[in-house]
């Protein structure tokens, strides 16, 4: 008997039974698609988080103060104890200095710090409402800075222009806005050159943000950026800075400026107990470990939705052995007029391996149109990989499950097979 007759006789064996081959189908169906879609679901996460951490500057350093209560200015006494210090720091810090212009400048110091490429210094204005006519908003950021500041944590200026050194020099009250604060103040009127008031302070808008979009809770293009002294003069106050941006000469050299102005930082602050008053957020580290451990997530969903498939194997063999059960006495008749025994056991194994393909095929087919839709706000991603290996793994299970079964209807024995009732 060659491999067409077995393949013809095996799909005539399927379809004798039309809903039970149906639902066995189904069991491998979904495990293959739940594999598919889930790995789906956690590489988009990944990426979508990778993306909100590139939109910061994968060669960005932000420098915040390290205790609470900071952005007012002078000696502060942080909360607690060391935090952080490690080893024998056991003590706590009797004074922390605040972030301050000073602290920017020293590190723009080339000798110093060869691979800073840029400085910003940063203040925020807290309960910035802004209005045009008739209309106004409560903006979430209203930072202050200087013209790097917009290379560093990459964004963009869509429309007109971002401000100037000669506009933080003059403390000229211009502003860059984000896209939802253009919708809420202008609508569909162009708001370049328009004046806003900004809790009582007239500010002229020189160019609209590339839109960000939101990054989890946070709407990114809910900001103005304005130059640091024409904030400080008119909204903050001449306090601490919030933050200080640092931009790396290149990603390679993120981890040598971290370097440099820790040292800078600390010699500045007295700091030598290892117990800064300060802290550093490296996106390129931070990237890399949200990088492993999104990636360990999504295996750990790869592997949850392989048990399902695992099912659809149990299923198949229970399924095979009842067919084998049924189907006694036809393979005591094919055995008694000469059907060798790797004809039988070839056709039950072309059956279980046909119920596995066709289940895969279709779960493959479900998960491509699943990825199409929005999961829980996730974008899933289809990885290729993940389909060989969901389609790979369903053929091997109707193989594994299926021998069995297979294996028990080679080797009835004629008699005996045609004697069952």
């Amino acid at each position: 008997m060659n491999q067409i007759e077995i393949l013809r006789f095996a799909l005539r064996g399927l379809l004798a039974n039309k809903m039970r081959s149906a639902l066995t189908t189904l069991g491998i169906l979904i495990g293959v698609a739940a594999v598919i879609m889930l790995v789906a679901v956690g590489e988009g996460s990944s990426q979508s988080i990778q993306q909100n951490i590139q939109r910061l500057g994968a060669n960005t350093l932000t420098i915040s103060p390290s205790f609470s209560g900071a952005g007012g200015g002078g000696m502060r006494v942080p909360v607690g104890g060391g935090g952080g210090g490690g080893g024998g720091n056991t003590g706590p810090r009797t004074q922390a200095r605040d972030l301050s212009l000073a602290d920017a400048k020293a590190l723009t110091d080339r000798t110093l710090a060869p691979s800073v490429k840029s400085v910003s210094p940063v203040v925020n204005a807290s309960s910035a409402t802004a209005a045009y006519g008739a209309a106004s908003h409560a903006i979430s950021q209203f930072v202050g800075t200087y013209p790097s500041y917009f290379e560093a944590v990459n964004k963009p200026v869509a429309q007109g222009t971002y401000f100037f050194n000669d506009d933080v020099l003059a403390a000229r009250k211009v502003v860059v806005l984000g896209r939802t604060v253009v919708e809420e103040l202008f609508g569909t009127v162009d708001p370049i050159g328009k004046q806003i008031s900004v809790s009582g302070v007239p500010f002229t808008v020189v160019g609209v943000l590339k839109e960000a979009g939101s990054t989890g809770m946070q709407d990114a293009d809910d900001v103005a950026v304005a130059p640091l002294p024409a904030v400080q003069q008119s909204l903050s106050g001449f306090g601490s800075l919030g933050q200080i941006v640092v931009q790396a000469t290149g990603a390679e050299a993120t981890t040598a400026a971290q370097a440099e102005v820790t040292a800078i930082l600390n010699q500045r602050h007295g700091i030598t107990n290892n117990n800064p008053d300060y802290r550093i957020l490296n996106q390129a580290t931070l990237q890399e470990t949200v990088s492993a451990a999104t990636g360990t997530f999504t295996v750990l969903l790869g592997a949850v939705a392989a048990i399902s498939l695992l099912v659809g194997g149990i299923g198949i063999t229970n399924i095979m052995l009842v067919t084998v059960t049924e189907r006694t006495r036809e393979i005591g008749i094919r055995k008694a007029i000469g059907a060798p025994r790797g004809a039988i056991l070839g056709q039950f194994l072309m059956e279980a391996t046909l119920l596995s393909l066709v289940g895969g095929l279709s779960g493959v087919l479900v998960a491509f149109v699943g990825t199409r839709f929005t999961v829980a706000g996730i974008e899933p991603v289809l990885v290729p990989s993940s389909v060989v290996l969901a389609l790979g793994v369903s053929l091997g299970i109707g193989l594994f499950f299926g021998s069995y079964p297979a294996n028990r209807a080679a080797k009835l024995r004629p008699i005996q097979a045609l004697r069952h009732e």
